[in-house]
Parts: C-alpha cells; structure tokens; sequence
C-alpha cells in the first residue's frame, strides 16, 4: 500500500514508520513545515526510502498538495498529544485535532466522491475520550464523557471523521490508545518525566522526587506493540469502528514510580508538589482490547518492565 503518516515525526510516528517499510509499504511522512526536518535540514529518523513532505492541515493548499498523489491509506498521527499542551493551549487543541482532522477527512472524502481512490483513514484517538468513568477496563460501547479540552478535542475529531465515512463512505477507522511508551517519548508524559526526576536525585543524592496525584490507575504498552495494532488496523480495520488499543498490566501511578526507582537503581520517595497535580484527573484508565484482538489476532509482546526499563536507560544517556 502507498501510505501517508501525519506528525510522523512525532513519537509514535518515528516507531510506525519503520514497522510500515518492514511490511512492504510506499511510505510518505508528512511533517509540518516549521520541523527542524525543514527549517534546520536535519536528517529523519526513518529509512531514506521514505519520502518526507511538509503537510500543514490547516492549510487548504498544503493539505491539497500533500494529498494530490493518492493514497491506499493515511495514518492520522498529527496533534496536540499532550493534555498539558491543550489545557495551555485549548484554542491551539481544538483546531488542530478537531478542525484538522474535519479537514483532512473531508480532502479523502471528495476524493472518495470523485472516484479518485478508496482510501483506509486510520484516525488515532486516545482513550482519554471515555473520561472518568468507574474503575473497570473500558470497552468501545462505554459512553464517551470526555473532561479535558485534550480529550474533547479529539473526540470532535472522530466525530469529524466518522460524519464523512456516514455521508460519503470514506473508510474511516478509529483507534483509542490507552496510555503507552517507550524510547523517544518526551518528559510531558509521565513514564520519562518520573525516570528523568529520579535519575536527577540518584545524580544529586537527593531521596526525595516532586510528583503530582500518583492514586490514578493506569496501564503502559510499549510503543511497539501500539504501532503493531495499528499496522494491523489499515489492514482488517472495519470502516466505522473504534478499536480500543490497551490492555496492558494495571496499575497505580504510585507503582509505576516505585517499579522506576527500583530500575533506576534509587529508593527515593515521591513528594506530592501541587504544580504538578492535573486538574479533572481520570482515576482509572485501563483497557479492554478484546474487538482488537478477536479481528486482528494482536497481542502486546513487550513487558511492562522492559519498557520502562528502555525508558530509563534513554534518559541516563
């Protein structure tokens, strides 16, 4: 397949874009034009077959241009990925993953209409639209009561999305990723921000690391496996549906630092600094990814401590 990735410069597009060339794939990596790929020349973090584009979606001529050669699918990886960055941020959020995905999907939905190809678009979403919800593994017919502006916003993108797969027929497949990780992801999220701090005290000698509410409940995939469902997805994804994407080992935030500590090698003890506590925290976010697994066959390969393990030894380097 000929395949567009939006954000691919972003962290799980530097993981997908390899997994996709492994399989066989005609690969174009659209990146925003105002990247270091662009502006500074720097090589990208894919193989050279892989032809780079700048691709702008709020651009009516980018977003033209980019799409003008045709595609068998497109991986929508580009957004506001950080609930931090949208809570600074909410107008930025919403035009981006709202607005920007409405206007992608409408471009591949007129070319649906006019007979210019039948394009899969794999929307990637987060799990975070279910909200709060009750301390049981979320599955695709749960209501979606999103409470953030990041999780909002995204939402309105599957919305968007899933209107032109109504109206037209564009084939649009959504994915809910539960949280996950890996090498390469940066310190706004919470595995690589708690192994930073404890690396920074085991530096210092310091026992004691700042972090924020640490009683919701979470689950972490690799990277790896994450990217796996979604190849997965462009090939047996059924146009309309939502795929959860989880399912990992649950637990506290609590444990996730104290299992860091342990592979960082320093017992510190976390601190509770009310700077970094999120407003509207979700308690429990765990998935069940049972519809995943029942049409795909997939199932995470990656252990929680080889990636966190990862993770830390990324950071000390």
């Amino acid at each position: 397949m000929r395949i567009l990735v939006t954000g691919a410069d972003g962290f799980v597009g530097t993981w997908l874009i390899p997994r996709l060339v492994r399989d066989g794939h005609d690969v174009v990596a659209a990146v925003r034009p105002d990247r270091p790929l662009f502006t500074l020349g720097a090589p990208p973090p894919w193989p050279t077959a892989v032809e780079t584009i700048p691709f702008e979606l709020l651009d009516p001529v980018s977003l033209r241009d980019g799409l003008s050669v045709g595609f068998d699918a497109v991986v929508h990886l580009a957004a506001v990925a950080s609930g931090g960055d949208a809570r600074r941020d909410p107008k930025e959020a919403w035009e981006i993953n709202a607005t920007g995905t409405a206007l992608l999907a409408g471009a591949l939905g007129r070319q649906c209409s006019a007979g210019e190809g039948d394009p899969v678009l794999l929307v990637v979403s987060t799990a975070e639209v279910y909200g709060k919800g009750s301390g049981v593994p979320r599955i695709e017919s749960d209501p979606t009561e999103p409470c953030s502006s990041y999780a909002e916003s995204k939402l309105a993108g599957e919305t968007a999305a899933l209107d032109v797969w109504r109206q037209i027929g564009l084939r649009v497949v959504v994915a809910r990723a539960f949280p996950h990780t890996g090498k390469g992801q940066d310190e706004r999220f919470v595995v690589p921000a708690f192994a930073r701090r404890l690396l920074e005290a085991k530096r210092g000698g310091q026992r004691e690391v700042s972090v924020g509410n640490l009683d919701p409940v979470r689950e972490f995939l690799h990277v790896s496996d994450v990217v796996e469902a979604y190849a997965r997805l462009l090939e047996l994804g059924v146009a309309g549906e939502a795929y959860n994407v989880g399912g990992g080992e649950a637990l506290t935030l609590s444990d996730l630092f104290h299992r860091l500590a342990r592979i960082a090698d320093h017992p510190a003890e976390p601190t509770t600094d009310p700077q970094l506590v999120r407003p509207a925290d979700i308690l429990h976010l765990v998935g069940d990814a049972t519809k995943l697994r029942e049409l795909t066959g997939w199932e995470p390969k990656v252990s929680l401590d080889e990636a966190l393990t990862e993770v830390v030894h990324a950071q000390a380097h």
